[in-house]
């Protein structure tokens, strides 16, 4: 693993606005064709959840380590021996250490994670711990 190869806190971040906002049009738009309706239900916003999860963690299994956020700023998640992401290396990373670990402590583990990147010399999180992972800048 080379640090200075390393993406940091605020290109990560920027990655993940931008797949949240492209995500949540696409959705948006797609609820309202199937539905004819702007409001969302609670059932609908799991349901919305779900997919996004999905997405994030299917996604870079067949992307090469890329969503589409990470795509544009041109970073991506690799396993931390530098070799692409696996099912289970994702199901890990967004499904366990990001989505479970998030909701049972309220997003405590979230916070943690941010300062974990800002501050830790690997630039790694939580979450990329329990999958095994790092997200890097694409060469």
């Amino acid at each position: 693993m080379e640090n200075n190869n390393i993406a940091g806190t605020g290109i990560r971040f920027l990655a993940s606005f931008l797949d949240a906002l492209i995500f949540g049009v696409v959705f948006g738009l797609i609820f309202y064709a199937t539905t004819g309706d702007y409001s969302v239900t609670w059932t609908q916003e799991t349901t919305g959840q779900l997919i996004y999860y999905f997405y994030l963690t299917i996604t870079p299994v067949l992307w090469g380590g890329y969503i589409i956020g990470k795509r544009i700023c041109r970073i991506k998640v690799k396993r931390i021996d530098d070799g692409n992401v696996r099912l289970s290396n994702m199901i890990l990373r967004e499904v366990i250490g990001n989505y479970l670990l998030g909701t049972v402590t309220f997003g405590i583990s979230i916070l943690i994670s941010i300062f974990m990147i800002m501050f830790r010399k690997d630039k790694r999180g939580i979450h990329d711990f329990i999958g095994g992972t790092h997200v890097v800048y694409s060469s």
